[in-house]
């Protein structure tokens, strides 16, 4: 297992500085890889994530996105998430996820793509973006914002990925040149089949290069080892899909 190093770091954006976490092997300059957090934000279990992705050979960077609201964590966190026990949660962290508008994403994406690019940890060349619950969204989202800096997408329990609004994730991809994958759960709410299918024949359409599959019985948020939701065996695929999806366009 390679030797990695972690770090907070503080990355200035126009609206004023994100915290982050970073994540690298001890052996010189690796592929640049975005992490987009899940709704309950950056904390210990992410940083945990980062490490596992960075010892397979990567340089990952976790930005907290409601940095807006102050450093992580921004709202109080029990050690284990059950959302059926803590309501109060998703009152909380709700309406920071829709204060993320398409142009704070924008400005904030640019940021800290510009901080992969600028470190000495991080090789030339595009980057990797993997995004978890609300952040497979803007996963693809800053895909289609920035095609020419985004080599492969990977999307976990993800949504809404499929809107009537005129952002919705499923317009936007006609700009993307990165490969995607996307993992969802077959028990969520957020992503009914009939959403898999239209986003699936949007990404057909526009001749994006994707792969997408349903986890059967897992549940909205699988991935997330400090929550109910966690599924054990759904997380290790998704670690070896992510990872897969890594090495074909990042270590060429």
């Amino acid at each position: 297992m390679t030797t990695t190093h972690g770090m907070s770091v503080d990355i200035q954006t126009p609206d004023g500085v994100a915290d982050a976490y970073v994540a690298y092997p001890d052996n010189g300059a690796h592929p640049g890889v975005l992490v987009i957090q899940d709704g309950f934000g950056l904390r210990p279990s992410l940083r945990s994530l980062a490490d596992r992705i960075a010892a397979h050979g990567y340089t990952v960077l976790i930005p907290n996105a409601y940095y807006r609201h102050g450093r992580a964590p921004v709202i109080e966190l029990p050690d284990f998430i059950d959302p059926a026990q803590r309501p109060e949660i998703f009152q909380q962290v709700i309406p920071m996820i829709r204060e993320l508008t398409p142009e704070l994403l924008r400005s904030d994406a640019a940021a800290y793509l510009e901080w992969l690019a600028a470190s000495p940890q991080v090789a030339a060349g595009k980057v990797g973006l993997t995004g978890y619950c609300m952040g497979a969204r803007l996963a693809v989202l800053t895909a289609a914002m920035f095609p020419d800096r985004v080599a492969a997408v990977a999307g976990f329990h993800g949504g809404p990925l499929v809107t009537d609004t005129p952002d919705s994730p499923h317009l936007t991809i006609g700009n993307i040149t990165a490969e995607l994958y996307f993992a969802h759960a077959g028990e969520d709410q957020h992503m009914t089949p009939e959403h898999i299918a239209q986003f699936d024949k949007a990404l057909d359409a526009a001749g994006v290069r994707h792969r997408t599959e349903v986890y059967a019985g897992a549940q909205h948020g699988y991935t997330q080892a400090d929550t109910s939701a966690h599924d054990p065996e759904a997380a290790e695929r998704h670690y070896r899909e992510l990872l897969a999806l890594f090495d074909r366009n990042l270590c060429q």
